[in-house]
């Protein structure tokens, strides 16, 4: 028997999402609401709640936006429904961020009291504003100690411009003013939009793969309605498809008949392929389809690539499909199929920054069995060849020879560094000395810096943020954007094993650090490759020019040990003979890399 349709009016809905700085207590506010409202009963709360992602757990951070509907009755008797979206805090997950507010009217802006104002509380802020979405400003943390609330609110001011004469001071570890600001998001949070009898447009804002059901798609309806048993179409591939479950979690999937506008839910319609349903798609009515589909999401552009190769060549089709799943879930994630000759057959993956790519790599482990090599991390170039063409490059082995090669342009990045004054000098040297240039310096308060730099990627990807927190003590934080290409003094750096190029540990570097990076590289391979029964020489070269070497000698097998006493001259015939065989070997033996020399050389120090 079908139940009635229960349609919640507009003005009883509040979708909203909370943004912060990593480490400012989202995961644990959100917690405190799911207490406050009962929705999770006291036996089954557990910290981070909504953090599922074993990884998420065991790192202590926000990875993949998680949503959850809270029923809750107001002092005054009236009954609301509020869809909290919880979102990632950190700079590699941003794509997670902004595809969570295009489903809110309201962010609450949380703030660590002891903190202040972080690189990323600016970045959300304006992502935030950018979705035109009401911004309640709240300080976190006021039950510490060494929490300074009139220092932070001044920061507030000065940095972002918000007015913080009702800023909500709560402590989301003990529950202080938590019932209060779930009531400031009741009162200054606008209600949805939307006209049920419109034709349906609902945005997809994540998705992934279920291997009983298929395709479960999580959405935020606009316009129109959904129930269980409607036939749907998506708007970009026009495939069309029946509804079979259709749900909310609350926080647990609870399924449901019917869904009106405002809402946010989660449906699974016997979609099979992992394409039908990209993060960004509009949902509409199979017989009365909307015209125009929902703003869908600048696509990600990924910054660092690196190759991911299957351990045994056999389980190359257990990767890709591995691969496909997991984009499904991670649409900012990237990938097409590459061969090496060192390696085999593999994939070409693309990352936000070096955090999403670990995450990545640590999934695939995890979630899908998957054995992996993953070579050197690199960033994409623009060449321009001497014929006037211009290419993308993502892959050290696709460069050009050096000769036909006109000018190498690498990303560029604007980065943002919040400091304290007493690290600024720091700061400032490690930038130069990563070929940055400064932009701005200046002074939220008497005692926290931003300065600002433009700076080539490459520079960043491998150790600049492990430096930086050694440097100001962990102090810092940062955020950066991508601004464009130019110019740089690039060149390929090729590791040669017996004069034959490994393709697999070519690097794209700059001119200046060749020399230091060739000298590393071959000295630790040199330690890693057993030595054989003929000598094997590594060298780094940039086009034909040698720029370091390293010798691992040869066994020496006593080939004389059975010759007690006698005529000298059988001995020398033995180590003559010794000496011919092991010329041949080196003429026609080719070396075997073993694959932990790969897996050590490819991560950097």
């Amino acid at each position: 028997m079908k139940r009635e349709k229960q349609i919640t009016p507009l003005s009883q809905i509040r979708n909203f999402s909370i943004i912060a700085h990593i480490d400012h207590g989202k995961s644990t506010l959100a917690d405190r609401i799911l207490e406050i409202t009962k929705v999770v009963s006291q036996r089954e709360l557990r910290e981070q709640f909504l953090d599922r992602l074993d990884l998420e757990r065991e790192r202590g951070i926000t990875i993949k936006s998680q949503t959850v509907r809270i029923p809750y009755t107001h002092t005054d008797n009236q009954k609301y429904i509020l869809n909290l979206i919880d979102t990632p805090g950190h700079v590699d997950f941003n794509y997670e961020v902004s595809r969570s507010l295009a489903a809110c009217e309201c962010a609450v802006l949380l703030v660590d009291a002891t903190q202040g104002v972080e690189a990323q509380t600016l970045a959300n802020v304006y992502l935030a504003l950018e979705h035109d979405l009401e911004i309640i400003p709240v300080l976190n943390k006021i039950d510490l100690p060494s929490a300074e609330p009139d220092r932070v609110i001044q920061e507030i001011e000065e940095a972002i411009g918000l007015d913080c004469t009702d800023i909500i001071m709560v402590s989301a570890k003990t529950g202080e003013n938590v019932d209060k600001l779930i009531n400031a998001i009741i009162k200054k949070c606008p209600p949805p939009k939307g006209d049920i009898n419109a034709p349906l447009k609902a945005l997809i804002f994540d998705s992934w793969y279920d291997s009983y059901l298929g395709v479960g798609v999580l959405f935020r309806i606009f316009d129109g309605y959904l129930e269980t048993g409607q036939e749907i179409q998506m708007f970009s591939t026009k495939k069309r498809y029946e509804i079979v479950q259709l749900g909310v979690y609350s926080p647990n999937p609870k399924e449901v008949n019917f869904l009106g506008p405002g809402e946010v839910g989660f449906l699974f319609a016997n979609i099979k392929e992992i394409k039908d349903a990209r993060v960004g798609d509009t949902i509409t009515w199979a017989n009365n389809p909307t015209k125009r589909p929902c703003p869908g999401f600048k696509r990600a552009q990924p910054m660092v690539f690196c190759g991911l190769y299957p351990t045994e060549p056999a389980k190359f089709e257990l990767l890709k499909k591995s691969l496909e799943k997991l984009q499904l879930n991670d649409s900012a994630f990237v990938f097409e199929p590459e061969t090496s000759t060192a390696l085999g057959f593999g994939f070409r993956c693309g990352f936000l920054g070096l955090l999403h790519m670990d995450i990545i790599q640590e999934r695939l482990e995890r979630e899908f069995k998957a054995e992996l090599i993953a070579t050197a991390p690199s960033v994409v170039y623009e060449v321009k060849t001497t014929d006037g063409k211009v290419f993308k490059i993502d892959n050290p082995s696709k460069m050009p020879p050096p000769g036909k090669i006109a000018e190498i342009k690498e990303p560029f990045v604007r980065m943002d560094i919040h400091v304290p004054h007493e690290y600024v000098g720091n700061v400032l040297s490690l930038c130069e000395e990563k070929r940055g240039v400064q932009k701005d310096i200046r002074y939220l308060s008497s005692s926290r810096v931003i300065v600002t730099y433009e700076l080539p990627f490459v520079e960043i990807v491998y150790d600049f943020f492990d430096k930086l927190k050694s440097y100001t003590r962990g102090y810092a934080s940062l955020d950066y954007e991508f601004i464009g290409f130019y110019p740089g003094d690039m060149v390929k750096l090729d590791i040669l094993i017996n004069g034959e190029p490994v393709d697999a540990l070519s690097t794209i570097v700059h001119r200046e650090n060749a020399h230091r990076i060739g000298r590393e590289l071959a000295l630790r391979l040199k330690r890693i490759i057993p030595r054989q029964l003929f000598e094997v020489i590594i060298q780094a070269s940039i086009g034909t020019r040698i720029v370091a070497r390293e010798r691992i000698p040869p066994f020496r097998k006593n080939v004389t040990a059975k010759c007690y006493g006698g005529d000298i001259t059988r001995k020398r015939k033995l180590l003559e003979k010794q000496k011919q065989g092991k010329k041949r070997m080196k003429k026609m033996g080719n070396i075997e890399i073993p694959q932990e020399a790969f897996l050590a050389v490819l991560k950097k120090d």
